[in-house]
């Protein structure tokens, strides 16, 4: 990855800078589907990268979307990965690989 180009990889996975914020909803937001908001965050990268090309983009999307899912999931169900496992449609050993991938367990 060109070095601006991680730069700004290093940016989008750490920023607080989000779109929206989910802590509060937004009118104009809140009902839109979540493919929705995925493509604004994914047009404001191209856009903050400018003429870079980025690499590993797959891999850092699924990674910004995969862990408050399991973190949110995890919670909603008090810990329990069983339930975890069966909201998420997850053999519960890949759940437990993923949750330690994360540092969630």
């Amino acid at each position: 990855m060109a070095p601006h180009a991680q730069h700004n990889a290093h940016h989008f996975a750490t920023s607080s800078e989000h779109p929206a914020d989910y802590s509060k909803p937004h009118t104009d937001t809140a009902h839109e589907p979540l493919r929705v908001h995925v493509e604004r965050v994914v047009r404001q990268y191209f856009a903050l990268l400018g003429d870079e090309v980025p690499t590993d983009l797959y891999e850092l999307i699924l990674r910004q979307v995969e862990e408050p899912l399991l973190s949110v999931v995890l919670e909603q169900t008090r810990g329990n990965q069983t339930k975890c496992a069966q909201i998420l449609g997850l053999n519960r050993g890949t759940l437990r690989k993923k949750l330690k991938t994360y540092d969630l367990m």
